[in-house]
């Protein structure tokens, strides 16, 4: 899926449940969580590439491009799903995709794929769990777990001046100073 986004010079990063491991602590997930800026001259090509591997539907991303909203693949083989999200045109997307860092993902042969930085996945997960209605214990563990092992690591003031654009500033305090 990387390789195939890269040859076809797709912005991508890797968000999610994958990036909060990476920066945090492990726990099994049952998809993966991409934001891609996929752009209508991509389609064709993408659907190309993908559709020997994977359930991909032309009409789901010419939808997800129109609306700045999300498709989904099925990988053929397992099953495995795969969330693509269209970045929507505020600064947080653009943050996100210009902050991606490259990580080892296999080495023999060794391959790198693009992930969320530890900032930008505690501001994705505080703003998801703000819209699944605070209820998500998921989000927030997998918050806390990036807090927990980043702690000096991470850029402080580029969190809270996100956090506020995206109107989760309440809940990054609170993240950050547990009662």
């Amino acid at each position: 899926m990387r390789k195939r986004l890269k040859e076809l010079n797709i912005p991508y990063v890797i968000g999610g449940s994958w990036a909060s491991t990476l920066h945090g602590i492990a726990r099994m997930t049952l998809d993966s969580d991409i934001v891609a800026d996929i752009q209508p001259v991509h389609i064709r090509a993408l659907v190309n590439a993908l559709q020997t591997d994977f359930y991909i539907s032309a009409d789901a991303i010419v939808d997800a491009i129109e609306h700045r909203a999300s498709f989904n693949l099925i990988h053929l083989e397992s099953i495995f799903k795969v969330d693509i999200f269209l970045p929507k045109q505020r600064d947080f997307d653009r943050n996100q995709l210009a902050n991606r860092q490259p990580q080892t993902v296999s080495v023999e042969p060794e391959r790198t794929a693009y992930f969320a930085s530890a900032e930008d996945t505690i501001l994705a997960k505080l703003e998801w769990f703000r819209l699944g209605g605070e209820t998500s214990e998921r989000q927030w563990q997998d918050v806390l777990g990036i807090l927990a092992v980043q702690d000096n690591r991470l850029d402080y003031q580029y969190l809270r001046y996100q956090a506020a654009l995206l109107n989760v500033d309440d809940l990054l305090e609170r993240a950050l100073n547990p009662s």
